[in-house]
């Protein structure tokens, strides 16, 4: 929504930026079903099953960082949208995940 007599501080990039990021994902996707048809813990000799989940969740960080910086402009935040935005839900998210692992891997499971 536009509100009169206010300035827009839009940020204005090149076309062929977003054309660059896109490809980028384009290529990536495709580099993500490529490697799931991979058995890369056999191939690396080490890791198993995981190593072929590693390498997907790599991939989708990688395609997740392109999306925010360029897409959602985070790239021109400061730093209190930065921890607000995305450091605390990092945070909560690994303190919830922690949180979660103690409780499965600390249960007694009675017989």
């Amino acid at each position: 929504m536009h509100i009169p007599k206010q300035e827009s501080r839009g940020h204005i990039q090149s076309r062929w930026i977003y054309f660059a990021v896109g490809l980028s994902l384009l290529i990536l996707t495709v580099g993500t079903v490529a490697a799931s048809y991979v058995d890369w813990g056999s191939v690396l000799g080490f890791g198993g099953f995981g190593m072929n989940i590693a390498i997907a969740a790599v991939i989708a960080s990688i395609k997740a960082y392109l999306v925010l910086m360029y897409f959602m402009h985070m790239r021109y935040e400061g730093a209190l949208i930065w921890g607000f935005g995305i450091l605390y839900p990092l945070i909560l998210f690994f303190t919830i995940l922690g949180l979660l692992s103690l409780d499965v891997f600390l249960r007694v499971n009675p017989l």
